[in-house]
């Protein structure tokens, strides 16, 4: 038995403007299946299920390789989200058709992933990326 505690799930909060515009974008369009939606008398809450999570963690200088790649010039803040889809390139169509801002269309990496970068409802920078032999990327 160790001291350490066992995390069960990471969930990254994202409080939105347009609460109801996020949900859709999210729900309906990225199609994160929704695990519970809670209200209080104050607001409201949904939990949508994103698959696996990991926390990549990266200093300065990676996250400004990986904008340069993916970008071409520095543009995330501390925080931007990764989605791995089966297809990066239809899925920037979808959610761009769905007012996600295209920051950068879907680029080949130096890691063999075919990653998009989007700016999405909740002022969150998205990275969309697809892997050729579905295999897991070492960077996102």
């Amino acid at each position: 038995m160790t001291d350490t505690p066992a995390v069960r799930e990471l969930r990254l909060v994202v409080t939105a403007a347009d609460y109801d515009a996020a949900l859709h974008f999210y729900r309906d369009v990225l199609g994160l299946p929704e695990r519970g939606a809670f209200a209080s008398p104050d607001g409201r809450v949904t939990i949508l299920d994103a698959g696996r999570a990991t926390l990549e963690l990266t200093d300065p200088g990676h996250a400004a390789y990986i904008d340069e790649v993916e970008v071409g010039r520095r543009v995330a803040g501390h925080i931007r989200v990764a989605f791995r889809v089966d297809d990066s390139a239809a899925a920037t169509a979808t959610l761009a058709a769905a007012g996600a801002e295209v920051v950068a269309a879907p680029t080949r990496t130096p890691w063999g992933s075919l990653n998009a970068r989007l700016e999405a409802p909740g002022a969150l920078q998205l990275t969309l990326f697809s892997e050729p032999d579905d295999q897991v990327s070492p960077r996102t």
